[in-house]
């Protein structure tokens, strides 16, 4: 079996490479099989093992300064047909022969239109490893655990709906940080006092802070800065799907996304780059406080040399569901490496009201109950 490249004009003049991987027994499209090397077959069961790739350069870092200027190799840019969702601003990819879909973070339709997406190719991926079943039974355990969601959340975990396997957009930055600072020191020492307690007279110990002024240096190299390159969840939800494993990053191949959707990523390298030095920031503040060393530290001057920056775009994979409550659509999200689930809960008033008059109903009865036994 090959892998079969459809070229198509766009607009600007660009190509789009979209990949179709058929199955060379039945015909019909193979898809990757979560938790293996293997391309399945959803219509004969026929698989195939995706060859590796065995290029030592295939995950190596690009210069950041360089492509800050502009100056990216066109082997590192590509075009992809992608549409915005209309409610979330999701940038949905759109796989060959697709015209709609549904967004699968909000479950929004979307429809695909003439755009496409210029951007850095992803360098690497983490292949999903639990399948949409395993995926499917950690959102219901977890759903499961919300005392005050509401019953139809609940019915909504056992009725088994479909849920959306997507590769989400992160960068990632190495740099090397050497960092000077100037601060002071505070080491407790005690003194006794004598004071009265009770009419008597007692001795007692009380903490002072002795202060002194400090310099020096810390260097860190940072490896694998880790940054959302999407706007379409709650950055609270996916950071607390962490921590990835990182290190088993592979090398990207349009196989491992063979019946996945991927997001195009939304937020531009530039800002990236801007979080993961205020997350570069609070490392070494922490390690400076270290280096200080004493029982408190104050830090007065912190200057940073950054140097060596480079950076990949990595797709990392999630399983999502979205939920729609009232009105509003609640979206869940489940690590497809670990299996840990993260999403915004709705609260139903009813249980809360409900609790809430168990809770008075229960303090009553043992007020009187106290009151009796006087």
């Amino acid at each position: 079996m090959s892998d079969l490249p459809n070229l198509s004009r766009t607009a600007s003049g660009g190509v789009v490479e979209e990949h179709r991987f058929p199955c060379p027994v039945c015909g019909s499209d193979m898809h990757f099989a979560p938790g293996t090397t293997e391309l399945a077959c959803t219509h004969c069961g026929h698989r195939e093992a995706i060859a590796s790739l065995r290029d030592p350069d295939a995950t190596r870092e690009i210069d950041f300064e360089s492509a800050r200027r502009g100056d990216v190799p066109v082997s590192e840019i590509e075009e992809t047909r992608t549409a915005s969702c209309p409610n979330c601003g999701a940038q949905v990819e759109f796989a060959p022969g697709t015209h709609a879909t549904r967004c699968p973070y909000c479950d929004t339709a979307v429809v695909a239109d003439t755009g496409t997406h210029r951007h850095i190719k992803p360098r690497a991926l983490l292949p999903f490893e639990i399948d949409e079943a395993r995926a499917h039974e950690a959102l219901t355990v977890w759903l499961g655990s919300l005392w005050f969601a509401p019953n139809g959340l609940k019915a909504y975990a056992r009725k088994g709906r479909r849920m959306n396997g997507i590769y989400v957009p992160f960068w990632t930055f190495d740099a090397q940080t050497r960092s000077e600072y100037r601060g002071q020191r505070g080491d407790t020492y005690y003194v006794t006092r004598t004071v009265m307690r009770d009419g008597k007279p007692t001795q007692v110990s009380e903490p002072r802070i002795r202060w002194r002024r400090v310099r020096g240096r810390v260097a860190r190299f940072f490896d694998d800065i880790l940054v959302l390159g999407s706007k379409s969840l709650p950055k609270v939800h996916t950071d607390a799907l962490g921590p990835w494993d990182l290190p088993a990053l592979t090398p990207y191949r349009p196989e491992y996304v063979a019946g996945f959707m991927a997001e195009g990523y939304q937020v531009e390298l530039d800002a990236a780059y801007e979080e993961a030095r205020r997350i570069m920031d609070e490392v070494i503040r922490s390690d400076v406080r270290r280096d200080i060393g004493g029982d408190q530290q104050r830090i007065e001057a912190l200057e940073t040399r950054v140097s060596d920056v480079t950076f990949k775009h990595v797709l990392l994979p999630v399983w999502t569901a979205a939920y729609r409550y009232r009105g509003q659509s609640y979206a869940f999200v489940v690590n497809a490496r670990s299996g840990k689930v993260q999403g915004a809960r709705p609260y139903s008033k009813w249980k809360i009201a409900l609790a809430v008059l168990a809770a008075l109903v229960l303090a009553a009865i043992l007020a009187a109950l106290g009151y009796l036994n006087q």
